[in-house]
């Protein structure tokens, strides 16, 4: 096998530049996964059995469950093409978008409209599998301290802040973590419709030289180097986090 090295050099700044769109949009989507799958989480496990929200609440909580059953049960890939050529050009459009029109939408659109597709589709899919963490992390404490904070006069607000969700997250860091690797990962999707990140650069320089190794090995250390950081980093939080006694 020749490998050629010169390949590489010559596009190391298409190589740079990929690595830092990869890890902007994995970072963000993570954040907003993470919220939006804590809110849905906390939703999914709450209920209203009296007053005038009761059958409200509970439409509510179907569209979330309806919302996390879609994202789990369909290709990330097919979600990211769905929202960039259906979705976002209802939301953003010169002539008639909903929620942003005329210049500004036409800028939008050339300069960061597949970043804020990717985005919007990784964080929507994350939130979707976040979600079911949180849900199971939260149910996974016994009520009886539920029962007893409620006894103590503490209200569900003040009981999910203080005694659940500190002892549940302890629980949640493995598969959250499990998660943003798998976000990472994933994020090579987005070059499909066009953003240069690592997986956009790869192909780039393989369709120019005809060469497949030197590119698709390269980025497959970078993304092997920041899986395994991650991962070290999601262990230390494990050890920090750990309850007492545990090892």
């Amino acid at each position: 096998m020749d490998f050629r090295w010169s390949i590489i050099q010559g596009y190391a700044p298409l190589f740079v530049q990929g690595f830092f769109m990869t890890l902007q949009v994995a970072v963000i989507s993570i954040i907003i996964g993470t919220i939006l799958g804590l809110f849905l989480g906390m939703l999914r496990v709450a209920d209203v059995k009296h007053g005038p929200w009761k059958w409200p609440f509970r439409a509510v909580r179907a569209l979330a469950s309806f919302y996390v059953a879609f994202f789990r049960g369909t290709p990330l890939f097919v979600q990211i093409l769905l929202i960039h050529f259906a979705v976002m050009p209802v939301l953003i459009h010169q002539d008639n978008g909903l929620l942003i029109s005329g210049e500004l939408a036409r800028t939008i659109k050339q300069n960061y409209g597949a970043f804020i597709s990717g985005v919007v589709a990784l964080s929507l899919n994350a939130g979707a599998y976040i979600s079911e963490i949180f849900r199971a992390g939260i149910q996974s404490i016994d009520r009886g301290q539920t029962y007893a904070a409620s006894s103590l006069g503490m209200g569900y607000r003040a009981t999910m802040r203080y005694i659940v969700l500190p002892q549940a997250f302890r629980r949640m860091l493995p598969p959250l973590g499990n998660e943003a690797i798998t976000l990472l990962k994933d994020s090579s999707l987005v070059s499909a419709i066009g953003l240069a990140e690592l997986a956009y650069a790869a192909r780039t320089v393989a369709g120019a030289y005809s060469r497949y190794w030197e590119p698709y090995i390269t980025i497959s250390v970078v993304y092997f180097t920041m899986t395994i950081c991650l991962a070290s980093l999601v262990s230390r939080l494990e050890r920090k986090y750990a309850a007492p006694g545990r090892h």
